[in-house]
């Protein structure tokens, strides 16, 4: 027992520090890219010389001296505002510290996605608009998985039937993305039958009771839920039909049908069970996928979460929290890979973590 916890928590730290490096150097890419090797950097000095200019030569107090002495000033100004903000180190150093900023979300403030006129934290603002979007996903997530796993073994007992290949036709259809479903939705449901809100998370103003703002979010839901659920579900549909195909023609199968095992118990016991690891990481993979797809189709529907935010700071040039998305939807991802060996130890008592093949 004890091997066997010293062997899990070496596996599981050397897991998490290889997850870590991984996402250490996502991020830093991400800061590259986002700072455009240094020019933003450049951008932001000029930003600086303006705002000192302006403010010198606004200055009543500083009439009185003559231009060399007014430029030394605005000079050394500069200069000290550059040595403050770390602009007077070579970019490679400077993105270190961007570097150790974004991993900790310590990005400074925004001002240009506040509604008031003062400014926020970053990282506030990021964790202000997370709880949206993990609502919204994970309930579509839920109602894809159960839904997709259902249809998926209702067809594998009907294959071959015309409902069987009409469904599988249908397949191709997942190419299209959810927010392209979701244009569709909102004509139909909201513009022509006006049954359902065009966007938004609930209504303005909001709901006073519980129960009644409870009904509103679940009434803004459907249609964004729905988008992403229609753009997935069948190609999921056909990946795990083919995967319950697969192991239903195995030999164990045969027996158990040949020992009369009822269809039930054969389904839950031999097929449904060796079937949920690969099962679960295509599940997962393909959340993944829909935390991407966010931004755009949270955008559609008004729905103010982290996608919309994402979009909203590429259109105002906001750096800062451009970085900060990014690195939660890769603290999202590594959590989600890191459990995912442990949700195959659950599943399938083959695995065994921490074990290497010549161990077995």
């Amino acid at each position: 027992m004890r091997d066997t916890l010293k062997r899990l928590g070496k596996y599981t730290l050397l897991r998490a520090v290889s997850l870590m490096v991984t996402l250490v150097i996502a991020v830093y890419l991400t800061v590259l890219i986002a700072n455009w090797g240094g020019q933003m950097d450049e951008t932001r000095k000029l930003m600086i010389e303006y705002e000192v200019t302006v403010e010198i030569y606004g200055n009543p107090a500083y009439e009185d001296l003559s231009r060399a002495e007014m430029q030394k000033l605005i000079d050394d100004r500069i200069q000290r505002e550059f040595r403050i903000r770390g602009l007077d180190q070579p970019f490679i150093l400077r993105s270190f510290g961007y570097l150790r900023d974004a991993i900790t979300l310590d990005l400074g403030r925004s001002q240009e996605l506040t509604s008031d006129s003062g400014s926020r934290e970053v990282r506030w603002v990021l964790l202000e608009r997370l709880p949206p979007t993990l609502i919204l996903l994970a309930t579509a997530q839920v109602i894809m998985f159960f839904l997709a796993l259902f249809m998926a073994l209702f067809l594998s007992r009907r294959y071959g039937t015309f409902l069987d290949k009409a469904i599988i036709g249908l397949a191709p259809t997942s190419a299209a993305p959810g927010w392209l479903y979701g244009l569709f939705l909102i004509m139909f449901f909201a513009a022509m039958a006006g049954v359902l809100p065009w966007g938004g998370m609930v209504e303005a103003p909001p709901p006073r009771t519980t129960l009644g703002y409870t009904l509103s979010l679940l009434q803004h839901m459907i249609l964004p839920v729905s988008a992403m659920v229609i753009s997935a579900v069948f190609a999921t549909v056909y990946s795990w039909r083919t995967f319950f195909l697969i192991y239903s023609s195995e030999d164990y199968v045969d027996m158990a049908r040949a020992k009369g095992l009822s269809s039930r118990a054969i389904e839950r016991r031999y097929i449904l069970r060796p079937t949920l690891p690969p099962i679960i990481t295509s599940f997962l993979l393909m959340a993944i996928t829909l935390w991407m797809g966010a931004v755009v189709l949270e955008t559609v529907f008004r729905w103010p979460g982290i996608g919309r935010l994402f979009y909203q700071a590429i259109q105002l040039n906001d750096t800062p929290v451009i970085v900060g998305t990014v690195v939660v939807f890769g603290y999202l991802l590594a959590v989600t890979v890191f459990f995912l060996d442990f949700i195959y130890a659950a599943l399938d008592p083959r695995v065994r973590l921490g074990v290497t093949g010549g161990n077995e």
